[in-house]
């Protein structure tokens, strides 16, 4: 198969460019950074060097492709005059039309657990609305949305009060079961839905562990020699002065306590719940946390 890859070789992208090239597949990735071309061609794939702005350069990417994967990158949190959800919107579009003028007929998108919410889910309502520009391409489309849980990594969010007060502080977990995630395990359910062309539209959840907040702070406390590593729960309004004292964008910080405030209320994980995968991944957080430890460990 001829297969785009947007992503660069980010945290799920490079596991999975090297996945599919390993499987036989004619492998393109789309970077924005031309310092990434020889790196990406080293593991067998092509480079396109291009803007996700740039329709036209996405439309001449993906046109002869049988299967393209999409997903909005990361953006500067920090930017106060980043428009988040407008971002997400633009580049939805961007793909939409892109993915209609070269004629490709399978699409597997990178979402989100919360998705399906219209409102209350924070910085999320960005992938919400993802999913619903592509859903509007024409009914010959087939179209699968990856909704990836809690990231590992963004357990790095609290290193500091991890490493100062020895302790993972905000206002979700604690009791609260968290579906984590491993990109790893994301990048294999991506592959296998590239691959499976024909299959109509589908949403597919991804999950690695299901754990509380506390059992996942013990796992970490445990791997970093900190036993005694708490989880301990706050209030939204604590939790948003905390990201505003950062010189997080407003707008944003908001969106994340909104996020987080969702998954302790179960608003952002009810869908989850109902749909869960029958298999989680193969990667569990006492094996992430291995990884998590030795960064730590080096930031001192």
């Amino acid at each position: 198969m001829k297969i785009i890859l947007t992503g660069s070789l980010g945290h799920i992208s490079a596991p999975l460019t090297k996945e599919l090239v390993q499987k036989g597949h004619a492998v393109t990735v789309i970077s924005s950074k031309a310092e990434k071309q020889s790196e990406i061609e080293t593991l067998g794939a092509a480079a396109a060097i291009g803007s996700l702005e740039d329709v036209e350069f996405l439309k001449a990417t993906f046109t002869g492709a049988d299967a393209v994967y999409t997903m909005v990158p990361p953006a500067n949190y920090f930017d106060h005059s980043l428009d988040l959800l407008a971002y997400y919107r633009r580049l939805g579009s961007n793909y939409a039309a892109a993915i209609k003028q070269a004629g490709v007929k399978h699409v597997v998108n990178l979402s989100t657990i919360g998705a399906h919410l219209e409102k209350g889910s924070g910085i999320l309502t960005g992938a919400h609305d993802v999913e619903g520009i592509i859903n509007e391409l024409p009914a010959d489309v087939s179209i699968t949305h990856i909704r990836p849980t809690s990231f590992y990594y963004n357990l790095f969010a609290y290193a500091h009060t991890i490493k100062t007060e020895n302790r993972i502080v905000t206002n979700y977990g604690a009791g609260d079961i968290i579906p984590w995630v491993s990109p790893a395990d994301i990048a294999a359910a991506v592959a296998e839905e590239i691959v499976a062309t024909g299959n109509g539209r589908k949403i597919r959840y991804v999950a690695s562990e299901e754990l509380t907040g506390a059992e996942s702070a013990s796992i970490l406390g445990e791997a970093m020699g900190k036993p005694d590593l708490r989880w301990d729960l706050i209030s939204s309004e604590e939790a948003l002065d905390a990201l505003l004292k950062t010189g997080m964008n407003p707008r944003i910080a908001a969106g994340l306590v909104e996020m987080f405030g969702s998954l302790h209320t179960g608003l952002l994980s009810e869908d989850y719940f109902r749909n869960r995968p029958a298999v989680m991944g193969e990667v569990k957080l006492a094996d992430y946390a291995k990884e998590f430890a030795a960064a730590m460990n080096n930031q001192q």
